[in-house]
């Protein structure tokens, strides 16, 4: 079955069969990032590594990937987005295969390395809804993309825990493996080429410039928790990624075909949608790491729950999310990507702030509850945010637009973790566990680091409520606006 909006041809079919391509993406890539957190530990003690090191097995990955998706985007307009995307899901998959088998731990920050490149697929798949489905259908599609996020998280972290305790860290990676690998040949043979196509030299001086601007900055955010924010090495690594962005910006304003186009990412639409995601990333990052830790610290600092219950305590907020974001992507041509940002920003806000307040006092049960709102609140925002951004780009430059808006979203959720270690390191009491020897106690955050972060993070959801009041709306009333090509109106779609 075929439809026509506004004179473009779309092929209905094909666009189910690679809606579910797509939609089981986040799914394969959540369930092999959440399940390696509890395996953590375990590679730790395989490896005789201190726990600064084994950080950089997170690290690695994002570093690599966030310069990646900006790389891998601006090549899948140039390209073709189903070519690029075939060829980061090949590291990524690469990059799985092998972290099962790494011997050492050197190796096993290699192969990370091997499978960042592959973060690059997620702007792609982005891209490929954009340009490849009606425009009718892209909302619910990718409200149906941000629901699996949070539905993989939910699987992965208790499995992951029952993986590494039964059989040990290496299945989380042996266990991910074919998934990837019939993710590899069905994306192959379901997904076609991208019909829009922007051919020029790439921009390897900005390739280069960004590197600089990005990786130094991360690395120091990253470790500044451990080694403090006024350290000399946090502060050399901050100025360079700050010099390395003024050359980047610089460079890109000058050059003919940029690997970040500054007149698409400054834009208005395009412009807020990157802060928003960045800001959201970061407040969710932030809080997500109040939630661990209120959820597993033992009474009366928290819960006292394990990993895999933790994990299973998810459960509510996914099922709920799964529920609400197609609703809201099929709802949004009628209602408005505006003023659902704006309703999923002030929930967010408003819950975040019942759990400054009270999380310290609530039950168990209080608190899932309001972790459940948050999580819809905040996906209801990624959703309206992301198709303002697609919306308002032109086909040919949409690779490059969706890669920087996933480099904003790692810079979010790189900062996320790093203040609020910060915060539960300013705010912590010592507790000494049962059993222990007497001089052995560990640093517990108090009601007042909950208060602060919380309290930030309901801060930061309020400011992208304002935010997304500036945002031009691309939907209303069943009716679409595009933006055809730069410089050229816009078209209407029923």
């Amino acid at each position: 079955m075929r439809v026509v909006e506004k004179g473009r041809t779309y092929d209905l079919a094909y666009a189910k069969k690679a809606m579910m391509v797509v939609v089981i993406l986040p799914l394969l890539v959540m369930y092999t990032e959440a399940m390696l957190t509890p395996a953590l530990p375990t590679i730790q003690k395989e490896f005789a590594i201190n726990p600064n090191d084994v950080s950089w097995i997170l690290t690695i990955y994002l570093l690599v990937g966030t310069v990646s998706v900006a790389l891998f985007g601006k090549l899948g307009d140039m390209y073709g987005k189903k070519r690029m995307f075939l060829v980061a899901l090949a590291f990524y998959t690469i990059g799985v295969i092998l972290n099962g088998f790494a011997p050492s731990f050197r190796w096993l920050l290699v192969t990370r390395a091997i499978q960042g490149f592959g973060m690059a697929i997620f702007p792609l798949a982005f891209a490929l809804v954009r340009e490849e489905f009606p425009p009718s259908m892209v909302p619910q599609v990718q409200g149906m993309i941000s629901a699996m996020f949070a539905v993989g998280m939910v699987i992965a972290l208790p499995l992951g825990a029952w993986v590494t305790q039964n059989y040990g860290w290496r299945w989380t990676y042996h266990s991910a493996a074919p998934f990837a690998v019939l993710m590899f040949f069905l994306a192959w043979y379901v997904l076609r080429e991208s019909r829009y196509v922007n051919p020029g030299r790439i921009d390897w001086v900005g390739a280069f410039l960004l590197t600089v601007a990005v990786v130094p900055m991360l690395v120091a955010v990253t470790r500044a928790p451990n080694v403090g924010w006024a350290a000399r090495e946090t502060l050399i690594l901050l100025g360079i990624g700050i010099i390395g962005t003024i050359f980047l910006v610089l460079w890109e304003r000058r050059v003919e075909n940029p690997i970040i186009p500054l007149r698409i990412i400054t834009a208005r639409n395009p412009a807020i949608a990157n802060l928003g995601i960045m800001l959201a990333a970061f407040g969710l990052s932030m809080m997500s790491q109040a939630n661990t830790y209120l959820l597993q610290m033992p009474e009366p600092y928290g819960f006292g729950k394990t990993i895999l219950q933790s994990g299973l305590l998810m459960t509510p907020m996914a099922l709920v999310m799964l529920i609400v974001a197609p609703l809201a992507g099929k709802f949004m041509p009628k209602i408005g990507a505006k003023p659902i940002a704006i309703a999923g920003a002030l929930t967010g806000s408003g819950a975040l702030a019942v759990m400054s307040l009270y999380a310290t006092k609530m039950s168990l049960w209080q608190f899932v509850t309001m972790i459940t709102v948050v999580g819809v609140g905040i996906n209801l925002m990624n959703i309206s945010l992301i198709n303002v951004l697609v919306f308002s780009v032109p086909p040919r430059m949409m690779g490059v637009a969706t890669g920087s808006n996933s480099l904003f979203r790692n810079f979010g959720s790189t900062w996320g973790p790093a203040i609020a270690g910060t915060v539960m390191s300013t705010y912590y009491a010592l507790f000494h566990p049962p059993g222990a020897p007497p001089f052995v106690k560990i640093k517990i955050p108090t009601e007042r680091a909950y208060e602060v972060l919380f309290g930030s993070a309901a801060g930061i959801y309020f400011i992208l409520a304002l935010l997304a009041l500036a945002i031009v709306e691309v939907m209303k009333g069943g009716r679409i606006r595009e933006v055809e090509e730069e410089g050229e109106k816009e078209v209407v779609v029923e």
